[in-house]
């Protein structure tokens, strides 16, 4: 996102003056020059009654905090306030790196398991496998003493350079395996998976648009072309978005350099556009899969390939947020994100959904399609004439909401059952596999030593399930036959693609999901059909 430290926000900056300051003197009325009333001057009037009259002595960090959050409401869903002590985690996300030990870990029987350890990291090089339990940090223990999520962050992650000693358990040693670890910068990756999909068909899954998306989608193209990819399926749902050059670095992949992507425009800022870079290395077909949670820069890679009829893209309706944010830094190390544009798609789309009724119902929207029964049925999407636009070859679009997809795939909702979210709620899946992949780890390695060989050999066979299904009820998730009839199949994959996880990563974990996901289903389908063909979608 482009930065512009010079712009200011007088407001925002007289509200932190005046939380900051000691009112000692009472304040007459203000008015402006056009016999409108001053906003400051009352916001410090009010200010200076509850420093001075006030029942109790006010916490004056936490007042305006509450200000600045309030004020920022009345402004739109995206406009957030970060406090200093949030800003580190945030930004993190966004740049593709933290700095700590590199692993990926669980918390089983209040016990910290290790996932695996990320690739690359000062763990990998140091041996750390995955099934390792980590008992002790820095000679203090921490297993079976209550330790949560944010207290192993707060122990295992720091500065770039700093060693922590962490004890683990091995299953077949007899001690402790004590590993003295240099921490350094670990990546966030924002591809979950690529891999081949079919003979010719190359599949990329991003779960956000960071600062290292574009370089790993290189990488993972680079792959999947020596694999043959003539085709490619680009997994957008879920993706909330990101950076919006790294957007435009991703839709440059697929259109002629010179190409419009996206332009902005703001009270506060001209018309800004951007146009593809290079000439773009793939020429095949595209199939792009979004849903109701894809956003942002999600959407602006999805409406400019729509836009130009370079992709054909399936699923359910987009989130729909036009809306761009900036990032400024503020004098104590918080910073403001606030909206100063709206982005339009090439052909003139802004598909930002309304938010006039509150931020509370803008983010209930999800429910709100469901009831509707949008998510069943593409008919129940209500767009406006009004907001009609036209694509490349002049194919309808609408703006106004989000990006309708060329092909609808209706949410499956046939494998669902109170059983199943009583599982999924209390996390028995994760924890089921997590120990029974501690227990069979070697055995599983030896037996299946790449992907073909589990997906065709392993399979979730009735005493598996048994297992699984006691597992539950020592949870207190009481066995239901009729709902196990109806959510079955639904059980038996998620269990089989985490093992696959525990063994091939998230490449495993994706290709035994998507197996049986109707959206995934009907990409390779409309890439072997004339899907591409009837609406004029065509390589490049």
């Amino acid at each position: 996102m482009k930065k512009k430290l010079n712009y200011k926000i007088p407001l925002l900056f007289a509200v932190v003056a005046a939380f900051a300051m000691f009112v000692g003197a009472r304040f007459s009325t203000h008015s402006k020059a056009d016999g409108g009333s001053d906003p400051d001057a009352l916001f410090q009037e009010v200010m200076m009654h509850v420093n001075n009259d006030y029942v109790d002595k006010p916490d004056d960090n936490k007042l305006t905090q509450a200000a600045i959050e309030g004020m920022l409401k009345q402004l739109d869903p995206h406009s957030v306030f970060i406090p200093a002590s949030e800003l580190k985690e945030t930004n993190e996300e966004l740049q593709g790196n933290f700095e700590g030990i590199g692993i990926e870990f669980n918390i089983l029987n209040d016990t910290i398991f290790v996932v695996t350890p990320i690739s690359g990291g000062p763990s990998e090089k140091l041996g750390i496998r995955a099934g390792d339990k980590i008992i002790k940090i820095n000679g203090k223990t921490v297993a079976g003493v209550g330790y949560k999520e944010s207290d192993v962050f707060k122990t295992l992650r720091g500065p770039k350079g700093t060693d922590v000693t962490v004890s683990m358990y091995r299953k077949g040693n007899s001690g402790l395996l004590d590993f003295k670890i240099t921490r350094d910068r670990i990546p966030i990756y924002s591809i979950d998976a690529s891999y081949m999909a079919a003979p010719g068909v190359g599949y990329i899954k991003i779960n956000r648009f960071g600062g290292t998306t574009a370089d790993e989608f290189n990488t993972a193209y680079a792959k999947l072309q020596k694999e043959g990819m003539n085709n490619l399926i680009l997994d957008l749902r879920g993706n909330p978005g990101g950076y919006l050059n790294t957007a435009i670095e991703i839709a440059s992949q697929f259109l002629p350099k010179g190409k419009l992507v996206v332009y902005t425009q703001g009270r506060a800022r001209e018309k800004e556009v951007y146009n593809s870079k290079d000439n773009a290395p793939f020429s095949g077909k595209v199939a792009v899969l979004i849903d109701e949670g894809s956003a942002s820069a999600s959407e602006i890679v999805t409406g400019a390939l729509q836009d130009w009829d370079r992709a054909l893209v399936i699923g359910r309706r987009s989130f729909g947020k036009g809306l761009v944010q900036e990032q400024f830094p503020l004098s104590e190390g918080s910073a403001l994100r606030l909206t100063i544009a709206r982005y339009y798609t090439p052909s003139g789309r802004c598909i930002q959904k309304s938010y006039k009724n509150g931020v509370e119902e803008y983010y209930q929207d999800f429910a709100k399609r469901y009831k509707s029964g949008e998510l069943e049925n593409k008919d129940s999407i209500k767009n406006i004439d009004s907001l009609k636009y036209f694509t490349n070859k002049h194919r309808v679009v609408y703006g106004g909401g989000g990006i309708v997809p060329d092909v609808f795939v209706p949410l499956d909702t046939t494998e669902n059952s109170t059983y199943l979210v009583k599982l999924l709620n209390k996390g028995a899946f994760n924890q089921f596999i997590l120990t029974y992949s501690d227990k069979h780890r070697d055995e599983l390695k030896t037996k299946y030593p790449d992907f073909n060989s589990f997906d065709k050999n392993f399979n979730i066979d009735k005493s598996f399930l048994d297992e699984f299904v006691k597992y539950g009820e020592k949870d207190g998730v009481k066995k239901d036959d009729k709902a196990l009839a109806t959510s079955g199949n639904y059980i038996k994959t998620e269990l089989k693609a985490l093992v696959a996880r525990q063994l091939f990563q998230n490449d495993g974990f994706y290709q035994v999901v998507n197996q049986d996901n109707n959206t995934y289903q009907k990409a390779l389908q409309s890439l072997k059909d004339d899907e591409f063909e009837k609406m004029g979608i065509v390589s490049r």
